[in-house]
Parts: structure tokens; C-alpha cells; sequence
């Protein structure tokens, strides 16, 4: 079994002072980290839809950096900041895994780092050799 550990990182300037990486790959598994709604520039869009759509954006991004693809991922976990936008994020994420229908979590929380953000997203993924 393959343990080597590799990391891919989205460049983000708290990955160092923080002490993280976007995601992680250990062996066959790969772990990708709490994923915000930013773009480059920091701008956020202010619809749920929106912002899921582009964290599934980069959370996959970073699982396809460390060699892994949707049809890998095992878990997906949603943490957001109201329920009125279940169904907008709910839309979003089945466009993504309608197909892998991965284990799931939906977690209403009090707020996220940002207020910008409605929504913020985890994967776990276990590569085939």
C-alpha cells in the first residue's frame, strides 16, 4: 500500500500562517479541506447557488491536482449559514454527484469565518490504484 503523503495547496496566504493545506492525499485517500466561495480576485457572488457552485469548483480542482476526480469521492460535508438555501445548495451539489451519490452532510452553522459566505464545503475521496 502506498503511503506517501502529498499536499496541494490553493494559494491561499493562511495556508502557511495557519498551517494547512487545500487538501491532502495519504496512500489512496485524499482529503480536501474546508472550501470557501472566493475567486482570485476575493470577490464572492452573493447567491448560495452560486458560491456552491464554486466551492464544489475548487475543491475538485484541488482533488484533481493530487490525481483523484469526482467519481472518487466517498463524503462531501456542507456547512452553511442558513436553511433557506438548502435547496439552492442542495441543486448545486447534486450537478456535481448525481451520478457518485457520496455519503453526505448538511450542517446549518451560526456563520462561517467570511459573512460574505453562505456555504462552505469538505470532500473525502479514496483513489482507485
Amino acid at each position: 500500500m502506498d503511503t506517501t503523503r502529498t499536499r496541494a495547496s490553493s494559494g491561499s496566504p493562511y495556508e502557511a500562517t495557519v498551517g494547512f493545506s487545500r487538501a491532502v492525499r495519504h496512500g489512496q485517500h485524499v482529503i480536501v479541506s474546508g472550501t470557501a466561495p472566493i475567486w482570485p480576485d476575493g470577490h464572492v457572488m452573493p447567491e448560495a447557488g452560486a458560491q456552491a457552485r464554486r466551492c464544489w469548483e475548487i475543491a475538485l480542482g484541488a482533488l484533481a491536482e493530487l490525481g483523484g476526480s469526482v467519481s472518487d469521492v466517498v463524503r462531501t460535508r456542507h456547512f452553511l449559514t442558513s436553511v433557506a438555501d438548502v435547496d439552492e445548495i442542495s441543486d448545486a451539489h447534486g450537478r456535481v454527484f448525481g451520478e457518485v451519490r457520496p455519503a453526505s452532510t448538511m450542517v446549518v452553522v451560526a456563520g462561517l469565518v467570511d459573512p460574505r459566505w453562505k456555504v462552505e464545503v469538505e470532500l473525502d475521496a479514496i483513489l482507485s490504484d
